[in-house]
């Protein structure tokens, strides 16, 4: 069996900002990718990447044990997200759940967003390796986390504090 590595980089550039979204690496066996075509055209054009000013809610998740980070930004109006946007730092998997959860979300109320699970983002992205499932958990609970931060600001609380180590 021959197992060809190859490294991946995946750099965003906005106006005087630079951010790497992605390093990661698939790995080949006899022509086939870990990673499957969906995931890796979201991996390579991520949708609603970027920060967002003045954001109503935010939600950051990381993973000391792999190193991924995200963070997740939603604008809603009445009750519905209508605008949404993630960056993170991760792996393929993390970036495409990334993507994912943000197309998942838009246009939803609140409670339809809140309840979207990792196992439908992976079943979205028509599947993910055993050993990435936890990147669609982080997707899943930084999106959970920004409708906290939105609904604890709307309620006049004192700022929860959005950052989850998972």
């Amino acid at each position: 069996m021959t197992i060809i590595m190859n490294w991946t980089m995946k750099i965003t550039t906005s106006p005087g900002n630079s951010i790497i979204s992605g390093i990661g690496f698939g790995s080949f066996d006899r022509g086939n990718r870990v990673y499957n075509k969906k995931v890796m055209e979201l991996f390579t054009n991520p949708k609603n990447v970027g920060e967002m000013e003045n954001p109503d809610g935010v939600g950051r998740v990381g993973n000391p044990k792999c190193g991924d980070m995200m963070e997740l930004y939603i604008r809603v109006k009445d009750g519905i997200i209508t605008e949404i946007k993630f960056k993170t730092f991760g792996c393929a998997a993390a970036i495409a759940t990334s993507s994912m959860v943000t197309e998942m979300a838009k246009g939803k109320n609140l409670e339809e967003a809140g309840c979207i699970t990792k196992q439908q983002v992976a079943d979205e992205l028509e599947g993910l390796p055993p050993l990435k499932m936890h990147c669609s958990n982080l997707a899943a609970d930084a999106l959970k986390l920004a409708i906290e931060d939105y609904r604890s600001k709307q309620a006049g609380e004192p700022q929860a504090d959005t950052s989850e180590e998972v």
